[in-house]
């Protein structure tokens, strides 16, 4: 067993697995015609919502399937409730923990998924996001992870 360890900002997305993941950060909005998402293109501010949306992309059926998405320093969650959802034919239980929300899926169909979840800014600094791992549980060689995305607050 190898394991290395590197400045997690210098991580890149894993190629050249059935899984393919991706990770974008949104700022959440209020508007008079309802809640409006965009990228984040800077510096964010203390109170700030924000979405994480993850794409999760799979070239073939799948069973017991973990996610774990590492929440960035200086971010809490939202929703603290764990809970099994239903989205788009798919059904997980999506648990929130201290530093990482995890997402376990039965069945993961071929496709593109998108899952989606919000943490609202605590402190000022420069952090990162943290990476996102997949991985099927009881065949680990099939497992993906992202970039770490960096979040400035002002």
């Amino acid at each position: 067993h190898w394991q290395y360890m590197e400045d997690i900002s210098k991580i890149t997305p894993h190629e050249g697995t059935p899984l393919k993941i991706k990770k974008a950060l949104y700022v959440k909005e209020y508007t008079k015609k309802g809640p409006v998402i965009s990228p984040v293109r800077g510096p964010v501010a203390v109170g700030d919502e924000l979405v994480v949306r993850i794409e999760l992309r799979t070239d073939r059926d799948m069973e017991y399937v973990h996610m774990k998405d590492h929440r960035g320093s200086g971010t809490e969650p939202v929703n603290v409730l764990s809970r099994y959802k239903y989205q788009d034919g798919l059904g997980y239980y999506e648990s929130t923990r201290d530093t990482a929300s995890h997402f376990y899926l039965d069945y993961l169909p071929r496709g593109t998924y998108v899952f989606e979840y919000s943490v609202r800014v605590q402190h000022r600094g420069e952090y990162q996001t943290g990476m996102t791992n997949v991985q099927c549980m009881y065949a680990p060689e099939f497992n993906s992870h992202s970039q770490s995305i960096g979040l400035e607050v002002k």
